[in-house]
């Protein structure tokens, strides 16, 4: 099977019970490869996780890296809808960039095993870890080529700072959402974001 074919889902699900069961395999999925790992996780304890039959998880999927492409997929989905709610009334690109850092910060606490999913995927499928943050680049690239537009940030290489600012996040995600959940988010956004303002040129330079 190809890297173009293996993105090609299975058909959804034609009934809300279709699409629960669907949701309740993939939650189990994530929690089974999350904590585990991709190698040793199994089907046969995703489907007893869920609740299902081993028949039915392949009514949804074709195998185990399909539902690992499927949690990828979803989480990115996930993360921008979350995202989205979080700065839609952010009253410019700035404060959209730090409600965006502290969102996706909380995001990755609330979420540690899907977080885990996708940095898995890169060895498992890296064609859908690229399209992962891809998807998301883009969307970025295209909220700061607004701010741009209206004056909210000076003018650069959009697309460059959506990979270099998402970095970031990441990073950020690993030490303070993954690593150690315990520190209080807004310091840590504060520093974040005071780089993301001000950058690490000294005042007196400008």
């Amino acid at each position: 099977m190809s890297h173009v074919e293996s993105l090609e889902p299975l058909p959804p699900p034609k009934t809300r019970r279709g699409e629960r069961t669907r949701q309740k395999i993939l939650d189990a999925a994530a929690r089974e490869i999350g904590q585990k790992g991709f190698a040793e996780a199994a089907v046969s304890t995703i489907t007893a996780e869920a609740g299902v039959g081993q028949g039915t998880f392949y009514l949804y999927f074709r195998s185990k890296e399909d539902v690992l492409r499927a949690l990828v997929l979803d989480m990115g989905r996930r993360l921008r809808h979350h995202l989205t709610l979080a700065t839609e009334k952010a009253k410019s690109r700035m404060e959209a960039e730090r409600r965006g850092l502290i969102a996706f910060l909380e995001f990755a606490r609330a979420n540690p095993n899907l977080y885990r999913v996708v940095e898995e995927s890169q060895f498992v499928d890296p064609l859908v870890h690229r399209q992962y943050y891809e998807d998301f680049a883009r969307s970025y690239r295209a909220a700061l080529v607004a701010g741009e537009k209206y004056g909210e940030i000076r003018e650069g290489d959009a697309e460059v700072r959506a990979w270099a600012l998402m970095g970031m996040a990441v990073m950020l995600g690993h030490r303070y959402g993954l690593w150690d959940p315990t520190i209080p988010l807004g310091p840590i956004a504060d520093a974040a974001f005071d780089l993301i303002a001000r950058g690490l040129e000294p005042a007196d330079a400008r």
